[in-house]
């Protein structure tokens, strides 16, 4: 039996380990290129699967710095796949929500998609399947639901649908296998590692884009905008969504974060949306079944007014806004009721499908 110890690979990642893994008052965090390092061994299964769990559990307990997450950005953008600029109008608009999905209330999310890019507003979202220890549903699978089966599509074949469509879903199982292994080690630990916030902080588009990055617990925000400054990120939207997700709840005031960073500096400006403002205050759709989200999402379709859809439209008028394809969110909110009562939406739906089994062939 090989022992691993002889591999250096073993043994460098046992050194960061063990730095980050040391308790309280011995533990010290890692570089940025030491983060980056750490997750190309975990990515790559250099590591082995106790150093993986050990290294998961060590850094969740201590909590991970914006220079640990700028580094595992970085690997992420070394090893995932990179979609390249497309010829649209206004940047691109990437959702990053949990990819555990939603338990309690509906998702958002892929109306809200739809009414962009029936807008012209391009919108990439990366996702997975159904994912521990959460298990909620993902985007993915509703847009199965409504026919999109973006698990079918390689990269170029993304890139082709997202530049004639304007929507496009990252499939991780079959875009970036190696951040999907390390799937399994969620269920073994019980415990969303590290790697869950990296999640809602990646974009594998490389071209001018609005990156929306849900969070639930307030620190969260900071170390998203913290790190971004470090990587440059020149123009995100922080929102504590429901769920962590990027849906803005209509229950209670949203809470919204405009971050550019202009030469290495961070400018913020904090936007509370109150629903009842705008007319949009009431309960936010709770999730019972895909069956039934499914059949709200159909009745949106047909310009019919429930709760799914006065949600969409409360999220599509502050994305529309927010990119520059209208000059106030309350022309957000008109046009992204205008699409859904015109067809406009349904239509870019059947548009989309046509274009995923073209690019399938």
């Amino acid at each position: 039996m090989i022992n691993p110890l002889d591999d250096p690979l073993v043994l460098q990642f046992r050194d960061l380990v063990k730095k980050v893994g040391s308790g309280n008052h011995t533990s010290e965090s890692l570089s940025r290129e030491e983060a980056q390092t750490a997750t190309r061994l975990m990515l790559s299964e250099a590591a082995t699967p106790a150093q993986i769990g050990a290294f998961m559990i060590a850094q969740r307990i201590k909590r991970p710095t914006p220079n640990e997450l700028a580094g595992m950005l970085d690997a992420y953008d070394d090893l995932g796949p990179q979609i390249g600029e497309i010829n649209g109008p206004y940047p691109v608009t990437v959702f990053c929500n949990p990819y555990d999905g939603r338990s309690r209330t509906a998702p958002i999310t892929p109306l809200t998609a739809l009414i962009l890019a029936a807008a012209m507003a391009p919108v990439l979202i990366p996702g997975s399947g159904r994912m521990p220890t959460k298990m909620g549903l993902p985007t993915a699978e509703i847009f199965q639901g409504l026919g999109l089966n973006w698990s079918a599509l390689g990269l170029d074949q993304l890139q082709q649908v997202l530049a004639q469509t304007y929507l496009g879903l990252a499939y991780q199982p079959v875009l970036f296998p190696e951040a999907e292994a390390m799937v399994p080690y969620r269920a073994q630990i019980g415990k969303r590692p590290t790697l869950a916030t990296v999640e809602i902080m990646w974009s594998p588009y490389t071209g001018r884009s609005n990156l929306v990055s849900g969070y639930v617990h307030p620190p969260t925000e900071g170390r998203t905008q913290a790190a971004f400054t470090q990587r440059g990120t020149a123009f995100f939207t922080t929102v504590k969504g429901l769920e962590g997700s990027c849906d803005i709840a209509r229950d209670r005031t949203g809470i919204i974060g405009l971050n550019q960073v202009i030469a290495g500096q961070l400018k913020t400006e904090r936007l509370l949306l109150h629903p009842r403002d705008y007319g949009f205050n009431g309960p936010d759709p709770a999730l019972t079944t895909l069956e039934d989200l499914l059949t709200d999402y159909q009745a949106a379709f047909t310009g019919q007014t429930n709760e799914i859809s006065r949600s969409a439209v409360w999220n599509s008028g502050l994305y529309l806004w927010r990119v520059g394809r209208v000059e106030s969110v309350e022309a957000g909110f008109d046009l992204a009721q205008r699409l859904l009562e015109t067809g406009a939406v349904k239509d870019k739906l059947h548009e989309v499908k046509a274009a995923i089994e073209a690019a399938i062939g």
